[in-house]
């Protein structure tokens, strides 16, 4: 089993190196891809030295999965020349997940459609991950109408350059600037770039990623994404109507029962979730459920996971170990 890592010095790319690791996945050989400019550098990985090679030469060596952290444009080059010389791609940039032809997906909800044929598959955006892995067994217990989100996203989302302004800010050190404005002490309401229609890129990938994960095009979502000085991970408030009433305890029961969440709700304790508690973790935390008291079969909760994590680099592994379990590859 020859595994790829193209992207493997970036942000992403360098925690998928450590899920790898912790998650014993079975590989025989790891392949190391980065840009041209990281070509012939050595990574530590796994105890040994190991070289950067060439997005070409990784083709050349015909890996079973390649894990692609790259950003859209590489993905959309050379996914289908991995793909043409038999590797199932996985990939994490916005490059294909809306394309019709591909699939979507997070693996507690729907890797059972994942067939041999598909040899490019799509991770979803971090911050869609976590909300539809909380919504998809309530989904399918009292069906979605209508869901409202506002994001509180980590500059990690933005990458190295976002946390070393931070960083530099917090230290009172000019230099170059992630965003256009200063993150430190700050929240900016603009991830991503604007649409026509006045959402960012992030908002409507939250609308049209959950619609094609939870097959559902019915599902009305609008959203709010925000840029906030943390370092941990994303996190959400979201309130979701329901076309049928819900009982409190057995919201609780069914997220308590559902692979991949935590819950955190006990307002007793102060219990609820975090960013700084998520960091490092794979699991999506989830609490402060209540019931929206100003309309009829609503729900409020507050979701947070780490998105380089579940978000980004471990849903990726994950797909891959599901391929491997059901000889998908």
């Amino acid at each position: 089993m020859k595994v790829a890592v193209v992207g493997a010095t970036g942000m992403v790319g360098e925690i998928m190196l450590k899920v790898l690791t912790e998650r014993k996945f079975p590989f025989t050989e790891i392949i190391l891809v980065a840009s041209e400019k990281s070509v012939g550098n050595q990574i530590e990985f796994q105890g040994k030295m190991h070289t950067i090679i060439s997005k070409s030469d990784a083709v050349a060596m015909k890996p079973e999965i390649a894990l692609f952290s790259a950003g859209g444009e590489t993905s959309q080059k050379w996914a289908p020349i991995f793909a043409a010389a038999g590797t199932t791609v996985i990939d994490n940039s916005s490059a294909w997940r809306m394309d019709h032809s591909k699939k979507l997906i997070v693996p507690e909800i729907n890797a059972a459609s994942l067939t041999k044929e598909d040899k490019i598959i799509a991770n979803p955006n971090c911050s869609t991950i976590q909300m539809v892995l909380a919504l998809a067994p309530l989904h399918k217990k009292y069906k979605i109408k209508r869901i409202v989100v506002s994001t509180y996203q980590s500059i990690t989302g933005t990458g190295v350059k976002a946390v070393k302004q931070l960083d530099n800010e917090y230290a009172g050190i000019k230099s170059e600037m992630a965003y256009k404005y200063p993150i430190h002490r700050n929240v900016i309401p603009q991830c991503d770039v604007f649409e026509e229609n006045g959402y960012t890129k992030e908002e409507m990938k939250l609308v049209r990623e959950t619609q094609k994960i939870l097959d559902d095009r019915t599902i009305a979502v609008t959203a709010t994404a925000v840029r906030v000085p943390v370092v941990g991970g994303h996190s959400e408030a979201i309130n979701v109507e329901f076309e049928n009433d819900f009982d409190l305890s057995e919201v609780r029961r069914v997220l308590h029962n559902t692979d991949g969440i935590t819950l955190q709700d006990n307002p007793d304790t102060f219990t609820y979730p975090m960013p700084m508690y998520a960091e490092g973790k794979d699991a999506v935390f989830v609490g402060r459920l209540r019931r929206d008291e100003s309309q009829p079969n609503t729900l409020n909760m507050w979701v947070v996971a780490d998105n380089l994590r579940k978000g980004a680099a471990t849903n990726t592994i994950q797909i891959a170990e599901y391929l491997i379990q059901n000889n998908l590859v």
